[in-house]
């Protein structure tokens, strides 16, 4: 496979065939990320989106799930997904599931007969960056939506049959505002109800434009003994729905995963006993500068 960029998708979808339909992010002004920054948005030409599937046809390959790359597939024109639909379908006859990564404006920009003949052509779900709860760190952080926008865009998600899972940022709200975040963050999930949730807590680079936020003082990053604590408490609020959770901390040699509600009390039990061991070290801040 031909992939340029730094490969960035859902964990799990680590068993999911990813196929690239694009290069980097449309969007590309979230300030926490470094992902896409240094590369230029372009559609792969369908000649190359063929040319791999056929390669990976003829080795034997017959994927039961795909999973379109890059950073946020669903903003390709509907007729051309579906033109890459078709022919995952034509060469890949044991596909269950297509899913990718989108945004809220993506969704905004698809009508609802596009999103449903998405899902009919094979589209099971998208996964949203959601990050926050707060609209005024959606807004900080630059992000594409609003609380409100993203309420209304996942209820036209599921009308059309499809299902999300989110991620989100412990951190994101920075020092001093992670329970907040944390009891917001779980009122929007409680009620929008995602399969499957991501926790990238957050991690900081020099690159990012957010450093420079930094630097001048309007963003203080939270350490990583506050983003436990904010973990916690946002698993301990959820309710309402059963979802597969994953949680990554990058300076923490620490994962939180498992299943809602049945896994809770033994992920709790390991954030506290990570909080008590952590509480003892000098703080931790996931920043390289």
């Amino acid at each position: 496979m031909e992939y340029e960029g730094q490969i960035c998708r859902p964990p799990m979808e680590r068993s999911s065939y990813m196929l690239p339909v694009a290069v980097g992010c449309s969007y590309n002004q979230c300030t926490f990320c470094t992902l896409f920054k240094h590369l230029t948005y372009r559609e792969l030409p369908m000649e190359q989106i063929e040319a791999e599937i056929q390669r990976v046809h003829n080795l034997g390959g017959d994927p039961e799930h795909v999973f379109l790359g890059d950073g946020n597939a669903l903003q390709l024109p509907t007729d051309r997904l579906l033109q890459i639909l078709e022919l995952v379908h034509r060469y890949f006859p044991s596909c269950k599931q297509v899913n990718m990564d989108a945004t809220v404006t993506n969704l905004r920009h698809k009508s609802d007969a596009e999103l449903s003949q998405l899902h009919a052509a094979g589209v099971q779900m998208l996964y949203l960056g959601i990050e926050s709860g707060l609209d005024d760190v959606l807004s900080f952080m630059k992000k594409d939506h609003t609380l409100q926008q993203a309420y209304e865009q996942i209820d036209r998600l599921k009308a059309a049959g499809l299902v999300y899972g989110a991620h989100f940022m412990t951190g994101i709200a920075g020092a001093g505002r992670g329970l907040e975040n944390a009891r917001a963050t779980a009122e929007f999930f409680n009620r929008t109800q995602p399969k499957r949730l991501i926790n990238f807590s957050m991690f900081l680079h020099r690159r990012a434009p957010l450093y420079r936020d930094i630097l001048a003082g309007r963003f203080t990053p939270a350490s990583e003994q506050e983003n436990l604590q904010e973990e916690r408490e946002l698993l301990a609020l959820l309710e309402g729905f059963a979802c597969s959770y994953d949680g990554f901390h990058d300076f923490l040699t620490l994962r939180i995963r498992g299943n809602l509600p049945q896994d809770r009390e033994k992920m709790l039990q390991k954030l506290d006993d990570a909080i008590a061991r952590y509480q003892q070290e000098e703080p931790v801040v996931a920043l390289v500068s």
